[in-house]
């Protein structure tokens, strides 16, 4: 199983709490960065702390819940290393995986419902890399980083 980096901010804090629980009831390591309660927090913060964990290969992938996810997939993506991708249905949690080779996940918990969200979690984790021409194309976003 895998080690996950999760975090949310106030308006992701529930659906957080129930992935997370999902997540270990699926056997997997959670490294949980908050936030603990549905309190207002600002989420660059924990998306950052997301992001590094992930970059630092102390987990395998992250997940970051928000209100849109828009946020939360800005700020982990100015984390050198880190493709985080907004998946809000199955095709783009696929895609991103298959196709970017993304390793950070993010939902937006006021757009997506809860058996969704776990559906495209499970899809997520479960797509492989295709490699091959996308190997190429993630090569050139890791070469932008150096660049800007």
């Amino acid at each position: 199983m895998a080690r996950i980096a999760i975090g949310s901010d106030h308006a992701g804090y529930e659906l957080k709490t129930h992935l997370a629980n999902v997540l270990r009831g699926d056997g997997h390591e959670v490294l949980d960065h908050g936030t603990e309660s549905s309190d207002t927090v600002d989420y660059p913060p924990i998306s950052a702390a997301v992001g590094r964990t992930v970059r630092d290969r102390s987990a395998e992938v992250g997940v970051l819940l928000g209100g849109s996810g828009q946020g939360e997939q800005i700020a982990a993506n100015k984390v050198r290393g880190v493709r985080a991708a907004l998946c809000n249905d199955l095709y783009t949690a696929r895609m991103a995986r298959a196709h970017n080779d993304a390793n950070v996940l993010t939902i937006g918990a006021r757009i997506v419902g809860v058996g969704l969200a776990e559906e495209i979690l499970h899809v997520f984790l479960t797509t492989d890399f295709e490699g091959g021409r996308h190997a190429r194309r993630v090569a050139q976003l890791t070469d932008l980083e150096s660049v800007f």
